[in-house]
């Protein structure tokens, strides 16, 4: 089965003076059929934040570009991306007044497979069509209080602490970095990467339902358009990247058979 790649990558500025989000999607120059997905939410004052999302950008465009499959397993790239991102974010403040930190996602897919790493609370979501199949877990304080079963989720939404992140890049501790992935890929998987000026307006069933009709781009405007909607005048930063896969050979054969069972029960109807 040969699966076609249906991608967008989109950011708004929300009601932010500074974008300090970044994100970006980038192939493999010898590798083919390899590519890279990073999104970097950054905290820490004016232009602090944006110089340590560029950071996680630009060390994972270093490091895959140097990843040799032969002898690396995808979790030593994903960890040596969230790592090493770490430490360069913290040797900023020796150069600079500001106290950068950063959230990280990071999703490597190649042939048959997708690995993904992250820290803090931009998210990595996984459907298949309309349904969510897998989701990281939040690093943060409302989301340690969700696991326990202290808090709901509509509780999380008012927290006053809600924002209150327990692991992200450049703090003092080092970050606690989980892993997920997929090896059954198959047409109508879509993976979704955010910040939480994206994801803290919907709940899954919304995001499945715009993924599973709209295209990658349609999708990515009409869930950025929802949010700046349901965000103002106070809407954070926004920034997705996500990731159809389609089976363009396998739809073809079903809006043929489609087609053809019209047909045939045109002419009945005329018989």
């Amino acid at each position: 089965m040969a699966l076609k790649l249906d991608s967008c990558v989109a950011q708004h500025i929300g009601d932010r003076k500074e974008q300090q989000d970044r994100a970006a999607v980038f192939p493999h120059s010898r590798h083919k059929g390899m590519l890279m997905a990073v999104l970097a939410d950054g905290m820490g004052g004016h232009s602090g934040g944006a110089m340590a999302a560029e950071q996680v950008v630009m060390k994972a465009r270093d490091n895959f570009e140097a990843y040799a499959p032969a002898v690396e397993t995808p979790t030593d790239l994903l960890r040596s991306v969230v790592e090493e991102a770490h430490v360069v974010i913290k040797l900023t403040r020796f150069t600079t007044e500001q106290d950068p930190h950063s959230t990280a996602c990071v999703l490597l897919m190649q042939s048959g497979r997708v690995d993904w790493a992250h820290c803090g609370d931009s998210r990595i979501y996984h459907f298949r069509h309309d349904r969510r199949v897998a989701i990281s877990q939040d690093h943060s304080l409302v989301g340690e209080l969700i696991r326990q079963g202290r808090l709901d989720e509509e509780g999380a939404k008012t927290h006053p602490q809600r924002n209150l992140l327990l692991h992200c890049l450049g703090a003092q501790k080092e970050p606690m970095i989980d892993y997920g992935g997929a090896t059954d890929l198959t047409d109508g998987d879509s993976f979704l990467i955010c910040s939480d000026g994206l994801w803290a307006y919907f709940s899954d069933e919304e995001i499945g339902g715009v993924l599973s009709v709209f295209s990658a781009r349609e999708a990515a405007e009409t869930l950025i358009k929802r949010a700046r909607d349901r965000g103002r005048p106070t809407g954070d930063n926004v920034s997705l990247i996500l990731i159809k896969l389609i089976d363009v050979e396998a739809r073809e054969k079903a809006e043929r058979e489609r087609l053809e069972s019209a047909r045939r029960r045109l002419g009945s109807m005329k018989d």
